[in-house]
């Protein structure tokens, strides 16, 4: 079944909580209800698509003036197991955070890092999420859907997906033009714990054993005690990606700030941290209209209540050119930015 509105507020679809309209909003239970909308042609097949999760990682500017596709296809299934390896698959509309729970549950290893980020199964591999030294992409088998322009089905093995910091073939190549409907993840009934990031290892160890449940509930806990609640006060969650910078860089950031947090990445590259580089150029707590910088996260956007899009993203323009003056650092914005 499917359902169009019109004219229809975006206000409780994304997580900053800005008051924005789409012309058309679109939502879907199963693939096949795509297919028996745009054969219907209730909406001119050029209007612009925007395909949306639980808003999580979205700022919105303006009002949206084409299609909203919003994915509500539930249900996860086992499809295949051995004595070492399950593969489950997962619609596109399952809220991440279940799906965790469900897999550490019944014991399956692979995505307890990735516990608490918000979302939907669709919307991660599209972002190709992470956390605590995990990103999705290890643990993701197939990525199912269906192209928006002819409506023919795709099924994409990991290699094809294209994974990389934070992004994929999906959110690249295929932006607004594919729809993912499942994931298939294959999971370890034998997991090797990642622990190694941040206070990820002491928290576990102050929970007791090194398991599964452990590390989602250690990893929770961090995720609270630094993150604001987007039900209490708008926000994205990470706004801007760690930047990738060249060993040497790193090195001479180094020399000058002993204690600037460094990750290792791939390829002579390191990953420093943004929210340290936001915090060390003055950013931390401080508020600009509507908008602040979260007191406790300074890589966290807020809302502070009536903010629009525009004003949002003016305090992040102002903190990527404060963090390039004074570091030579050119921030990323992780979240996507929708203007119209």
């Amino acid at each position: 079944m499917y359902r169009l509105k019109h004219n229809y507020s975006l206000k409780n679809h994304n997580t900053f909580g800005i008051d924005a309209s789409a012309k058309y909003y679109l939502t879907v239970e199963k693939p096949e209800d795509l297919l028996e909308f745009f054969s219907k042609g209730a909406v001119p097949k050029n209007e612009k698509r925007l395909i949306i999760g639980s808003g999580s990682n979205l700022l919105i500017i303006n009002d949206i003036n084409g299609l909203v596709i919003h994915p509500e296809i539930d249900g996860i299934q086992v499809i295949k197991e051995d004595e070492d390896y399950v593969e489950v698959e997962a619609g596109a509309g399952v809220e991440w955070d279940s799906f965790v729970s469900y897999c550490v549950t019944n014991g399956w290893g692979g995505v307890e890092n990735l516990s608490l980020i918000p979302g939907t199964v669709g919307a991660a591999p599209v972002q190709n999420i992470g956390a605590y030294g995990v990103e999705v992409q290890s643990a993701i088998a197939l990525v199912k859907g269906i192209y928006l322009q002819n409506l023919g089905d795709k099924v994409f093995n990991q290699q094809e997906c294209n994974f990389g910091y934070r992004t994929s073939f999906f959110k690249e190549q295929l932006k607004e033009n594919f729809i993912v409907t499942s994931v298939v993840f294959k999971l370890s009934k034998q997991p090797v714990f990642t622990l190694g990031y941040g206070a990820l290892e002491a928290q576990v160890n102050k929970l007791g054993s090194r398991n599964l449940q452990n590390i989602r509930q250690a990893v929770i806990s961090i995720r609270q005690t630094k993150l604001p609640d987007p039900q209490i006060i708008g926000n994205a969650g990470s706004f801007f990606k760690n930047p990738v910078v060249s060993e040497l860089a790193a090195f001479k950031h180094k020399s000058e700030y002993p204690e600037i947090p460094i990750y290792p990445f791939k390829s002579g590259k390191v990953k420093i941290a943004a929210g340290w580089l936001i915090e060390k150029a003055g950013w931390k707590g401080k508020s600009m209209g509507n908008c602040a910088v979260h007191d406790k996260q300074a890589l966290v956007l807020v809302n502070k209540g009536g903010a629009t899009g525009k004003e949002i993203f003016e305090l992040s323009e102002l903190i990527v050119q404060d963090v390039l003056k004074k570091f030579d650092i050119q921030l990323e914005r992780e979240v996507q930015v929708i203007e119209s």
